[in-house]
């Protein structure tokens, strides 16, 4: 018979067991969640949308738990570093993904993700939209979505059109719009929203495709002549501007770009249901309401299922986008 090694049984038996730990890893008792601090990590460098947003529910959750919400910004991969950090980190509630569009985005765009983010992930809550807006230089002959459609199918590879880069939310905003319109315009990316719009506000480009947040004020004061929004009602930020669907008689237009708060999959749902309770109430707040408002975003919140639908929906709607327009990642 053979003989037994106790330090080699002992060794094999705690690294099972460490192996079960991390791969269950519940909260001690998800009645008292959190009972330390808890990461919220963002795929993007600081100033942008989602780690906007991140910080802002962090703050408040702070506030509320009496615990440490702490962002940790993991840029890279257009999100995928941090995104996958979240994906392979113990399912206890003690780290978060804020996350934005790219989650359903980079799925068509990155032949070999290092994660799924319909398996991976416990959906916890939408947080926030915000649209995308179509505009022209001034400069431009166009005053209307329908006058621009009209000079594109007359002028088609003639018009230039600006955006945060390929893949973008912006980007794939465009691509929808020319494929619904049956136009076809030329994409100039550039490396980010801040130097897209740069590039629209000089007349580089005659047209610019650039978050509702960002392109707003220029609109306002007649350096860039807004033709429609992206969303698929009026945004309340501008309620004045036509939507795309509108103002280019597009029925079914929608592009919406959102940030929502997603758990490692495993989860326990008492945490997850809790953390989505307090999204909910946080968001009827006049505080939260102005706050994002200010900061150019409508507060959106969902149930954890309703999240993932959000999640299948847009993977679906981008992959066909994607794949029919031939978009690459630069």
């Amino acid at each position: 018979m053979r003989a037994w090694k106790p330090a080699v049984c002992i060794a094999a038996v705690l690294a099972v067991a460490t192996g079960a730990c991390r791969a269950q890893a519940p909260a001690a008792n998800p009645a008292d969640y959190p009972v330390r601090p808890v990461r919220i990590i963002v795929g993007y460098a600081p100033g942008g949308g989602v780690d906007i947003m991140a910080r802002l529910f962090a703050q408040k959750f702070s506030e509320t738990t009496k615990q440490s919400f702490l962002v940790e910004n993991r840029p890279g991969a257009g999100g995928n570093i941090g995104t996958d950090v979240v994906a392979k980190a113990p399912p206890d509630g003690y780290t978060l993904l804020m996350t934005g569009p790219a989650l359903g985005i980079n799925v068509a765009l990155y032949p070999k993700l290092p994660y799924d983010p319909l398996k991976d992930f416990a959906p916890i809550s939408m947080v926030a939209s915000t649209g995308t807006i179509i505009a022209a230089h001034p400069s431009m002959p166009v005053r209307s979505l329908r006058e621009l459609i009209a000079l594109g199918r007359s002028k088609p590879n003639d018009i230039l059109y600006a955006s945060a880069g390929s893949g973008s939310p912006q980007h794939l905003a465009m691509e929808l719009f020319q494929s619904m319109a049956k136009i076809k315009l030329v994409h100039v990316p550039y490396n980010g929203g801040g130097p897209s719009l740069t590039a629209g506000l000089a007349g580089h480009t005659a047209i610019l495709s650039a978050a509702l947040p960002i392109a707003l004020p220029h609109v306002r004061i007649g350096k860039l002549r807004a033709l429609g929004v992206t969303t698929a009602t009026r945004s309340a930020l501008a309620p004045d501007l036509p939507t795309v669907e509108e103002a280019g008689r597009l029925p079914g237009y929608d592009v919406n770009p959102w940030y929502m708060l997603l758990a490692p999959a495993g989860t326990p749902a008492a945490i997850v249901n809790k953390l989505n309770a307090e999204i909910d109430r946080l968001e009827q707040t006049r505080e939260i309401v102005d706050r994002m408002a200010t900061l150019g975003f409508d507060p959106y919140r969902t149930t954890p299922a309703q999240t993932l639908q959000i999640i299948k929906s847009d993977i679906d709607k981008w992959t066909k986008v994607i794949r029919e327009a031939g978009v690459k990642v630069d």
